[in-house]
């Protein structure tokens, strides 16, 4: 039967406090109605009761069929909530409910993602995206997991969340549930399905693809090949710079003896071999572009695929803090989106016991039960990208319906799948899968000719029409990862702590730890792949030869790891994990190059050195440091270059006396930002091929060897860039930084020299360079901020805009100004620790992602930790709480974060009672 309700007694704070902002929400909602009406033809369709009727409740008294016994959901005035229950059932069934009431549209889209099922709520434009999705096969691994890998115990809570965000579903239309649906009924006639347990797991997947490592970088090189050698395209991946840039675990090593990790052993080189790359397809060709615009298409839930993607978090010992016990601080950064991707709440058992045992709190997806980061009791852990090389791309022989793999003839396994079309006709597809994975060329039409002209080693087979391409992925096989999230809300102590992060598949995650007896920690998690000697994943292998297959993965017990390290404090943002020298496994070749994780570390250290003593209030402002190391590298020789254009100069006296920060006032960071930005360009980005160059940008070239006019092979073409999103290259990342400063001090290096233009002189040196892009930086920003410098600014140039995943990006115009937020001037940049990422080669300085939350856990007094959503508590484009937290985190500020029941009694202003 539906659930019941029952109507809150009057008199209470919190029903004062509910009427205050049902007043408001009234007055808000009367305007966006009159805008609607006034503004469109759809608006006569719409009333106050429709924009409304979504609204949860949050006071009363509902009844809830299957629960055992009474829930309580408590709201604070951010509309949080803490939900305290009995039993684990009851614990889990009301978290699916409530995060239903808040962010189920968000939920149905997030499963029709990962399930490639989009098509069926926005039509034939998703058809190609649902394709891809579907040959990934993310929902039918994660019902191998489910019916598979999965415990008993885990099962059920599964099954409890589904449950509760079905009793929300029951007897209600699509209006009811979200005003989107409202939207959506005037194209199409979809319903809201049930939820169910794989559902929830299959998030996982979607949340391991934007996490997926060096995919892109591999795609990336393959491309390079076409017009730079071999040596120029290593100058652009440099080795990680171990030797300024701490990796995160520098005291203890792996032994061989016992083949585990030790984090006591002094660390030594290591006893094995890295490999090296393998050298039978270095000139892959640009063929691959196909799959990176496939790839641009699918939908990033977490952010760009890039170098800015991953997160920063720390840990200090207390004996380095001013309360005597750690504090850990946390920020993942992600795409910025409305809502955030993230849901705080607390899941509390009244009695922690066998039957109840759970009393956790912090940040969880909507759609998945548990909560992913965040603290219980006794310890609290933080997660950060790890960047392991957890994808290949292997080019495959096929010979109609089979393939080769050690010059045998193996059958391609095959299904077909029916993608259903909102308005239209359903497609029928049909999926291939070498032993290596799917064939993502399959998906376009391009990729079928992928590898035509790949130069490869003489052992390879008669290419014939070409190769195929396949995906092998950690992800793609089951896993446990689900039953890993439950397992860390319940540590107790480190033992714990790591028996969980085992379980922790995919995405491989760096995992920070704390507990309330002192301690501190590090675990490497993951599934990682260990290739041949020789191999080291950065480019297409030959999928025919099995010496290219995957040997097995890293031991576990062989995963770097701390605990307690004598420096008292650990750092990870996703910089190496270890110094390859001393370690035998390649976890990858393309780390983040550790420019954010070598500030953090810095700040930490000069506080400790001073003599001083850290504070959550310190761990606040190194959350928002705004530092940029490649200004402090680039600045000195851009103020020492002889400028001779008064309005350049103008420009250039911006950069006198800057301190390096980015502030949104700053007019010096924006200065510089514009000059970096067109360093790149002339330096490195008009020399990269039309694959990774942005889409419609257009240079005279000589063309690539063999394509040129048969009777001039030197003359200039017109090439115009083809690439689009957020991977368009050079993105200013801080692999970039590292480019840069491994050719500084050479100021007759090759790459600086660039083409005359109609305009400009060649340039053959480094600060002639330099000062053509301090002149191109000058116009651009004349163009974008006005000819007075003095009311330039970062803020301005750098500004955030949240939108709505699908009809905030798509919909028609006067849903998407009522979807979406902002902008906001933003602080902060590119490899900052204030991480507010931008693309320096899109011409955009908008942000691309940001710290999506920001938490300080204080374990000497949970009550007095801090956090921030990046938005707020709900989906509902009209509440109170869809963006409430915004300006407060635009300006780098935390709120109070209650755990024990007195501290959430004294901050609830709505509490709703779920009944059996």
């Amino acid at each position: 039967m539906p659930a019941t309700t029952t109507a809150p007694s009057a008199g209470t704070t919190a029903g004062k406090t509910s009427r205050k902002r049902g007043r408001r929400l009234r007055l808000f909602v009367l305007v966006l109605v009159l805008a609607l009406v006034a503004g469109v033809a759809y608006g006569a369709y719409w009333s106050v009761s429709t924009v409304r009727a979504s609204f949860p409740q949050t006071t009363g008294t509902i009844k809830l069929p299957g629960l055992t016994g009474q829930v309580e959901v408590k709201r604070d005035d951010y509309g949080v909530p803490q939900i305290y229950a009995d039993s684990d059932a009851d614990l889990f069934m009301a978290q699916g409910y409530v995060q239903a009431q808040d962010r189920f549209y968000e939920m149905d889209v997030r499963r029709h993602m990962t399930s490639g099922r989009l098509s069926e709520m926005f039509g034939s434009g998703q058809v190609d995206t649902d394709a891809f999705l579907r040959t990934l096969g993310w929902h039918k691994v994660a019902q191998q997991e489910y019916d598979t890998k999965l415990s008993p115990a885990t099962k059920q809570y599964l099954q409890a969340y589904a449950a509760g965000v079905n009793a929300y579903l029951k007897g209600k239309d699509g209006k009811d549930i979200s005003v989107e649906y409202a939207a959506l009924g005037f194209t199409n006639d979809y319903k809201p399905e049930a939820w169910s347990p794989v559902d929830s797991v299959a998030w996982l997947k979607a949340m391991a693809w934007d996490l997926r490592g060096n995919m892109q970088d591999e795609i990336d090189r393959s491309l390079m090949t076409s017009r730079l050698s071999p040596k120029q395209i290593n100058d652009l991946y440099p080795a990680y710079p171990s030797a300024t840039h701490r990796p995160i675990v520098d005291e203890g090593s792996y032994n061989k003896a016992t083949g585990k990790f030790d984090p006591q052993r002094p660390a030594t080189s290591s006893d094995g071999t890295s490999g090296t790359a393998q050298g039978a397809l270095q000139g892959m060709q640009s063929q691959l572009s196909a799959l990176s615009d496939t790839l641009d298409k699918i939908p990033a839930l977490l952010g760009p695929n890039g170098s800015g993607i991953g997160s920063n978090s720390w840990v200090v010992s207390g004996q380095y803090t001013t309360t005597g016990m750690p504090l850990l601080a946390n920020d993942p950064h992600l795409a910025p989106m409305m809502p955030s991707l993230w849901y705080q709440m607390g899941l509390h058992c009244r009695t922690v016991s066998s039957k109840c045992s759970y009393d956790v709190a912090g940040y969880t997806f909507s759609g998945m039960p548990g909560v992913v980061i965040g603290h219980n009791q006794d310890v609290s852990w933080g997660f950060t990208n790890l960047g392991a090389d957890v994808t290949d791309l292997y080019l495959e022989k096929i010979n109609g319906s089979s393939y080769l793999y050690d010059n045998q003839e193996k059958p391609l396994a095959t299904r077909e799948e029916v993608i259903k079309v909102a308005g239209g006709a359903s497609k029928t597809i049909t999926i291939r899968e070498t032993n290596n994975g799917p064939l993502v060329s399959d998906r376009d039409d391009e990729l079928e000719k992928v590898g035509q002209k790949a130069p490869v080693n003489s052992a390879a087979p008669d290419r014939g029409t070409g190769y195929a391409v396949s995906l092998k992925w950690t992800a793609l096989e089951p896993g446990k990862s689900m039953d890993a999230v439950f397992a860390l809300n319940r540590a107790t102590d480190f033992k714990s702590f790591r028996a969980a992060a085992k379980d922790f598949d995919v995405p491989s995650q760096n995992l920070i730890y704390a507990d309330t007896k002192g301690h501190i920690g590090y675990q490497a998690p993951g599934r990682i792949p260990v290739r041949a000697d020789g191999v080291d994943g950065t480019m297409p292998a030959p999928g025919w030869d099995s010496k290219y297959t995957w040997k097995k993965y890293i031991p576990f017990d062989a995963l770097p790891y701390e605990y307690d390290p004598k420096r008292g404090f650990i750092v990870t943002a996703n910089q190496a994990v270890i110094d390859d020298k001393k370690y035998p496994y390649l976890i990858t070749k393309d780390w983040g190059y550790g420019t954010r994780s070598q500030r953090i570390n810095d700040l930490i250290e000069s506080k400790i050195k001073g003599g001083g003593k850290i504070s959550t209030e310190d761990m606040q402002k190194m959350q928002m440091d705004n530092s940029s190391e490649i200004a402090a590298l680039l600045t000195p020789a851009l103020l020492k270059i002889n400028v001779s254009d008064p309005s350049v100069r103008e420009a250039q006296k911006l950069l006198e006396g800057w301190d390096y920060t980015q502030e949104n006032d700053s007019a010096a960071a924006a200065y510089f930002n514009s000059v970096w930005r067109n360093v790149l360009k002339l330096a490195f980005g008009n020399k990269l091929p039309k694959e990774l160059r942005p889409k419609g940008e257009c240079l005279y070239v000589t063309p690539p060897a063999g394509t040129g006019p048969v009777d001039d092979p030197n003359q200039k073409v017109q090439e115009c860039g083809e690439r689009d999103g957020d991977s368009t290259q050079p993105d200013g990342g801080d692999r970039w930084f590292e480019v840069v400063r491994k050719i500084f001090n050479d100021q007759n290096n090759t790459w600086w020299q660039s083409p005359a233009t109609r305009l400009d002189k060649a340039t053959t040196t480094r600060d002639q360079l330099l000062a053509r892009a301090m002149k191109d930086a000058r116009w651009e920003l004349t163009a974008k901020l006005g000819k007075d410098t003095t009311t330039w600014s970062w803020g301005r140039l750098h500004q955030m805009i949240l939108k709505n995943q699908t009809l905030g990006k798509e919909g028609p115009g006067f849903l998407q100004y009522i979807l979406n937020r902002g902008p906001w001037n933003l602080g902060g940049g590119e490899a900052a620790v204030n991480a507010t990422g931008w693309n320096a080669a899109s011409g955009d300085y908008g942000v691309t992602w940001v710290p999506s939350m920001r938490m300080v856990v204080n374990l000497k007094d949970f009550d007095k930790s801090k956090w921030i959503n990046l938005t707020g508590a709900s989906g509902h484009a009209y509440s109170a709480h869809y963006s409430d937290q915004t300006g407060k985190w635009a300006k780098g500020e935390l709120l109070d974060w209650s755990f024990s029941g007195k501290a959430v009694d004294g901050s609830t202003v709505d509490t709703l009672k779920l009944t059996p």
